[in-house]
């Protein structure tokens, strides 16, 4: 669905929770917002992503990462998602709506055995209780406003 937004913006609404705007100097570099998934411990937060389409797109997978700060085993300290199809497992017949919706459910189900922040999945295996209380209070101060 495309729903225009402020200023005349183009805003498309990926699915419930998901959206993503062009950029207006880049028409392959889009901006995107997903909201934390309820019941998981990013729910509240707005998180803020930038996706770029590479010129081999979609022959290679988009370029995705946080730009809010997140605390979580498969994405580090500089926004990079660990998500298989955005590695080895791409295919061209996958769309940006199919990637975007793999982010957010890997929000609602971290998976601390492939991790790409080591230190963060160490902890979510020694101690998941904590790991999440910690990821509840990120979310509160970096995705909340």
């Amino acid at each position: 669905m495309l729903v225009i937004g402020v200023c005349g913006a183009v805003v498309l609404d990926i699915a419930p929770g998901i959206s993503a705007s062009p950029s207006e100097d880049n028409l392959r570099y889009f901006n995107v917002m997903i909201l934390g998934p309820t019941q998981s411990p990013y729910e509240g937060g707005v998180y803020k992503l930038e996706l770029f389409l590479p010129e081999e797109y979609p022959m290679a997978a988009p370029k995705v990462r946080f730009l809010t700060k997140i605390y979580h085993p498969n994405i580090d300290k500089l926004g990079r998602i660990c998500l298989d199809i955005l590695k080895d497992k791409w295919s061209p017949a996958l769309q940006i709506r199919t990637v975007l919706l793999s982010i957010q459910a890997l929000l609602s189900a971290p998976n601390p055995d492939d991790p790409l922040a080591e230190d963060i999945a160490k902890q979510w295996k020694e101690d998941e209780a904590k790991a999440v209380a910690t990821a509840k209070e990120w979310t509160r101060q970096y995705a909340q406003g």
